[in-house]
């Protein structure tokens, strides 16, 4: 293993990506779906999402869109007493195919203030599991000012 004794700091053109991931058991969601019926379903998920999951493997679906709104809380860095409604982390499927996460309310906030950009998601499901991951793209940044000189204010 490779050991230094001092960090460096990523090029600056590298952006900071965070990235969350989460597994959820498919029947710990429908449990829940068969205790709590349309309340749970209606308080965790939009009718979006429920709209984009329905079919056989309905379940399957929702179980790795809640394991995506777990990822995207873990890169969202909130703090152990935050709560956010997890209606406001919406997981969409693109006219590809592939999950996108659309925040709203202090969901969107709390991105907006940390320069979050855009989260992408990844999902899976498979022998009962469904599972996650959350990157959330930085914005970019208007870099034209460089700020990186030595002691005497050269470049060089």
């Amino acid at each position: 293993m490779l050991r230094t004794s001092r960090r460096t700091a990523p090029p600056r053109h590298a952006p900071r990506i965070r990235i969350g991931c989460d597994i959820h058991p498919v029947d710990e969601l429908a449990q829940s779906v068969e205790f709590f019926g349309e309340r749970y379903l209606a308080r965790v998920f939009t009718p979006l999402e429920r709209e984009q999951t329905a079919g056989p493997a309905q379940l399957d679906r929702l179980a790795g869109r809640f394991a995506a709104k777990e990822a995207v809380v873990k890169v969202l860095q909130l703090p152990t007493t935050a709560v956010i409604p997890w209606q406001s982390i919406e997981v969409r499927t693109g006219r590809n195919g592939v999950p996108y996460a659309v925040l709203s309310g202090r969901a969107a906030e709390l991105a907006e203030a940390q320069g979050i950009d855009r989260i992408d998601i990844s999902l899976s499901h498979d022998a009962g599991l469904a599972m996650a991951v959350a990157a959330a793209i930085p914005r970019e940044t208007d870099d034209t000012t460089d700020t990186d000189t030595d002691s005497d204010g050269d470049d060089e």
